[in-house]
């Protein structure tokens, strides 16, 4: 079948599984400790409405809306993650009668990096309204069963973002001006330029460091195992474990890419921007604080610049010398993928099978979990096999 006619594929890795989405559905695919897959495929819908499909507008969309599904995705697999760990605490020992106590928390800190981990992970293409994980409505709806979060848990990534990859590169741009008698104001090209590195070195080091969780890692590996099934479909080639495992584990719609392009892009956006900043008063505390306040409404630009910027390295950078301008994103995604085994594998051609099956189906069945005993049973199911 020719590569053009066929839907696009997008992915996220999670815990222990791999989320895949096309125009018209999405699936999540996780495995549990006790060998089962767990399969939960949902509709999407297929068209993006006036102003979605606008340049610049339409990455601010996607973006907001990638992170949304690539969230929820990320919850559910935690969920089940919680209920392996709760099972397997009883199989040592507790009391069946007893009350179930939860199983181990993870550290703030694995809270906080998962968080980063469901950005660098993601697809940076567009996503379509987001369908609901606990109930069976999708697009904003809430299922019968859909829970609602702590109000807390939601921000605090976002407040951690922004002080990670925005108010700490600036702080150090500010430390190596003074601490080199540099004489830089803070709307100065320049200024901007050591902020652009000092936030390249904080987002490397950071993913580095990350790196080292086991929980982490593990993402990680399946973020690699997503990569190798998503370019083995794009060749056209058989879904099976022998074709994805000899392929790269890089990807230029990669969200490793988007991040480091950002880094790029918000020092010209940021340049720009101070040219036209006033000159407050109250000395140099007050210019630093006053430029960081000025930054923020100016993200949804630097993702939507970005984002095209992308779009294009994506679609006619990717072979030949212009492949150059995707080995900075490459570089990062080293960090941010690992080699996978076949068991990784397996879990991401499932859920891209399950994701394929739901998008040739015009009237599906409709949206239910299911668990198969293992990836043999998955692609002997009718509909999977024939993906």
């Amino acid at each position: 079948m020719p590569t053009q006619s066929r839907p696009y594929i997008g992915g996220q890795a999670v815990i222990e599984g791999v989320m895949m989405r096309s125009p018209g559905s999405m699936s999540i695919v996780c495995r549990r400790r006790s060998g089962e897959l767990v399969v939960r495929e949902r509709p999407m819908a297929m068209t993006a409405e006036g102003w979605r499909k606008l340049p610049f507008l339409r990455g601010v969309a996607t973006v907001v809306e990638s992170l949304k599904l690539g969230s929820g995705a990320l919850r559910w697999s935690a969920e089940l993650f919680e209920q392996d760990l709760r099972e397997e605490e009883e199989e040592q020992g507790n009391p069946p009668d007893a009350a179930p106590r939860p199983p181990p928390p993870m550290s703030p800190m694995a809270v906080l990096a998962l968080s980063v981990v469901a950005l660098v992970t993601q697809d940076t293409r567009d996503a379509g309204p987001t369908p609901s994980f606990d109930g069976e409505k999708g697009d904003g709806e809430k299922g019968d069963g859909e829970k609602k979060g702590s109000p807390l848990l939601a921000v605090l990534p976002i407040v951690f973002a922004v002080v990670l990859f925005i108010a700490l590169p600036q702080l150090a741009a500010e430390g190596v001006n003074k601490l080199f008698k540099l004489g830089l104001e803070v709307t100065a090209p320049g200024y901007q330029a050591i902020t652009g590195v000092a936030k390249l070195s904080i987002i490397v080091g950071y993913l580095l460091l990350i790196r080292r969780m086991a929980e982490v890692r593990r993402v990680f590996q399946y973020h690699g195992a997503e990569h190798k099934t998503i370019t083995t479909y794009e060749a056209g080639e058989e879904l099976i474990v022998d074709n994805a495992r000899p392929k790269t584990t890089a990807h230029p719609r990669c969200g490793t890419t988007f991040l480091v392009m950002v880094a790029l892009v918000s020092v010209v956006v940021f340049s720009v921007a101070g040219a036209f900043f006033p000159h407050l008063p109250g000395g140099r505390a007050a210019q630093f604080l006053g430029f960081f306040v000025l930054k923020l409404p100016f993200l949804p630009l630097v993702a939507a610049v970005t984002y095209e910027i992308q779009r294009v390295f994506a679609r006619y950078c990717t072979t030949g010398p212009l492949r150059a301008l995707l080995w900075p994103g490459f570089l990062v995604q080293k960090i941010t993928t690992a080699e996978p085994d076949d068991a990784q594998l397996e879990v991401a051609l499932g859920s891209l099978r399950a994701t394929l099956w739901r998008e040739s189906v015009l009237e599906a069945p409709a949206p239910v979990d299911r668990t198969f005993s293992g990836y043999g049973e998955l692609i002997a199911d009718p509909g999977y096999a024939r993906a």
